[in-house]
């Protein structure tokens, strides 16, 4: 769609004219009557591409994932402020992510607002929350000029959410072209006093380990990690979830902090001093009774080398350079494991997908107790990336994995997905096929929330009964994720074997449509916290 000239295009037309010709040209979309106008405008727009959620937290979690592979934000398209609460959990993850999104959430027209509808809500109060940007637009000439603004704003530094609220009227009114785009802000630069203070760290006889998280975790930036931790003897440790990790064959292995916080204590007891490189001092994702939250030892310094929206690859090409030492990165090689029998056990089913994934896959992981298994298991895979759940609020797995598709379309996606946290979001099968998404979802089928009969024990509440037990069970009545696949419009089967499952996994990765795959995984929790 052109511009005609002044007072010729509807404010929803000016918006999205703003925001494809700014690049923005992915709308994933869950719209109500006050956003009609919009819904009209992205069909109007050659160049705009609609994909319908049926849940707000698709949309939402569908745009994370998207960012995360494509590295440029999509659009979500939300109902006001209960449809923007729907999305929310998915934007707690995708702020944790550092992911950029641009939500556009339609609102009453101004002249209505003041009737109290049934569903007027204080909708800024909602986008205050997940958003590091907002505004609401005051007019429809506004409309368009804020849809640029957060353009700008979800491109800069590692990434940001950018809210704009668009009421019904200035969509609808008629308004002038959109402004230019304004130059997102630039990754911060890391000062050379503090460069060498970190050197000056390093050259002290002590135990250390490079912390790597957020854009250090791309393959380009733990290279030359790799390179310099090795003149000091340097261990290379990652947070427990990342937005987006590269690993695999050809490319440096790091070892990733354990969840369970007795685990992460011990697995960090050893450094004396930790050096943060896109990373955070690490802590516990829970508090439990007689365990420090503070995951290093008291005597540990934690210091940091590169902060959120400070430029990694920058800093650590300058760092190497200090310190010298003519290093080449130490990179994995491959390994091939076999099953071990034939029971359908986490160690076995990982396995498996370690042996038959393609080059390049992509890896959303929501595995839950399962995914320690994976992770490890998949080390020494071919090259991939693995998309963890950064924020905790589970429901993302499926969402992610389908905005990870619709970003690289030529890449075999992998949903590792546990069987309770998919029924958060389970509408995304929908929307998968709708695509044709090339997305294999690995459904773990447990007949239970296992990390919760985990946490109960940890927790020490006391021996459960079974009216407790009951709200941890899955099997009353058992899922059947066979048959709701195939009622969302996907091609499924159920393993119960290594053979079946390895079989069914071989034929999924032969070809590029939506296939779902229902592991009724043997598991054996220990309450010992394994």
């Amino acid at each position: 769609m052109s511009n005609n000239g002044k007072n010729s295009l509807t404010g929803a037309q000016i918006l999205l004219n703003g925001l494809v010709d700014n690049g923005v040209d992915v709308f994933f979309a869950n719209a109500g009557t006050s956003e009609m106008h919009l819904v009209s405008a992205i069909g109007s727009n050659e160049n705009a591409r609609p994909v319908l959620c049926l849940f707000e937290g698709v949309v939402t979690g569908a745009a994370d994932g998207y960012w995360r592979m494509a590295r440029k934000p999509a659009a979500t398209l939300l109902h006001l402020g209960p449809g923007y609460a729907n999305g929310m959990a998915n934007l707690h993850n995708a702020k944790k992510a550092f992911s950029g999104i641009v939500n556009i959430v339609g609102d009453h027209a101004t002249r209505h607002l003041k009737y109290d509808a049934p569903l007027t809500s204080d909708l800024i109060g909602h986008v205050k929350i997940h958003s590091h940007w907002f505004h609401v637009s005051n007019s429809s000439t506004d409309l368009g000029q804020a849809g640029v603004e957060a353009v700008s704003m979800a491109e800069s530094g590692w990434g940001k959410i950018a809210t704009v609220i668009a009421p019904a009227n200035h969509a609808w009114e008629m308004g002038e072209p959109h402004g230019q785009l304004k130059k997102p802000q630039a990754l911060k630069n890391v000062s050379d006093k503090r460069l060498e203070e970190i050197r000056n760290l390093l050259e002290k006889p002590k135990k250390t380990a490079f912390l790597l998280g957020g854009l250090a975790l791309q393959s380009e930036c733990t290279e030359l990690v790799s390179e310099v931790a090795q003149n000091f003897n340097a261990s290379l440790i990652c947070e427990t979830f990342s937005a987006r990790m590269e690993r695999g064959v050809g490319r440096v292995t790091l070892e990733r902090i354990p969840y369970f916080a007795e685990h992460a204590i011990k697995f960090l007891s050893s450094f004396e001093q930790i050096i943060l490189v896109g990373g955070k001092d690490p802590v516990g994702f829970f508090a439990y009774p007689g365990v420090k939250s503070r995951l290093a030892s008291e005597e540990c310094q934690v210091s940091r080398l590169v902060d959120i929206d400070e430029d990694v690859f920058d800093t650590l090409i300058r760092l190497k350079k200090l310190v010298g030492g003519g290093y080449k990165p130490i990179l994995q090689k491959a390994i091939r494991q076999e099953p071990s029998g034939s029971e359908l056990s986490p160690s076995n089913l990982s396995i498996v997908i370690a042996n038959e994934m393609p080059e390049n896959s992509i890896i959303s992981d929501e595995g839950i107790t399962c995914a320690a298994d994976l992770f490890e298991q998949t080390k020494a895979a071919p090259k991939h990336d693995w998309l963890s759940i950064t924020g905790g609020s589970i429901g993302q797995g499926l969402p992610v994995s389908f905005g990870a598709s619709i970003a690289c379309p030529s890449r075999k996606v992998i949903a590792f997905q546990a069987d309770g946290s998919a029924m958060y979001t389970v509408q995304t099968l929908w929307s998968i096929a709708r695509e044709n998404a090339d997305v294999t979802i690995v459904i773990l089928n447990n007949k239970s929330y296992a990390i919760l009969n985990i946490e109960l024990e940890r927790l020490k509440v006391g021996v459960p009964n079974s009216k407790t037990l009951s709200m941890l069970d899955l099997s009353n009545p058992e899922v059947d994720w066979v048959s709701i696949s195939h009622g969302m419009g996907i091609e499924a089967s159920r393993a119960t074997t290594v053979t079946e499952f390895e079989d069914q996994f071989k034929s999924a990765m032969a070809s590029s449509r939506p296939r779902l795959i229902e592991a009724m995984v043997v598991q054996k929790i220990n309450h010992g916290y394994e």
